[in-house]
């Protein structure tokens, strides 16, 4: 059976970026994202829920999240799923879900409304698919081809 791994979110970080560079040379950028959802139970009244991603940036994007992001910035994201898994030094398992972007859209201007918006789509997405960033080389080679909102960087 064919598989899809394919996630689009929009909210608010959770707190400012941290951009940090692999041996290689190539960026990642490291963002908390809080997504809300407000629906109505049964009896009427409207709930608000928060949902709180972990969303990795790679190579080119990730520079641009760390030079022009902050803390409470809203973006759209869209990306894939990666399950990590390690061991802690005292022998526990620990595992997260999170989002590996291949695609970043900064929602408000620069004044921080929200009456335009920017993007920057990953050229090449260095080791996107590896869950220990420091034992990347490869590259994804995400590129949509696509112009649109695109602004270069």
């Amino acid at each position: 059976m064919a598989s899809f791994n394919r996630v689009v979110l929009m909210g608010n970080l959770t707190r400012d970026p941290e951009l940090r560079y692999i041996p290689s040379g190539t960026a990642v950028c490291d963002i908390g994202l809080a997504v809300n959802d407000r629906r109505k139970t049964p009896n009427g009244e409207w709930v608000e829920e928060t949902t709180f991603v972990d969303v990795t940036l790679w190579a080119r994007t990730a520079e641009v999240a760390g030079e022009y992001l902050s803390k409470g910035s809203p973006v759209l994201v869209e990306g894939r799923l990666k399950y990590d898994t390690w061991e802690t030094q005292d022998g526990q398992k620990r595992s997260k879900l999170r989002v590996v972007a291949e695609r970043l859209v900064m929602v408000g201007g620069r004044d921080g409304g929200s009456a335009s918006g920017g993007s920057s789509r990953g050229g090449s997405q260095g080791g996107a698919g590896h869950s220990d960033p420091a034992e990347s080389q490869a590259h994804d080679g995400f590129d949509d081809g696509g112009g649109g909102d695109d602004i270069p960087f």
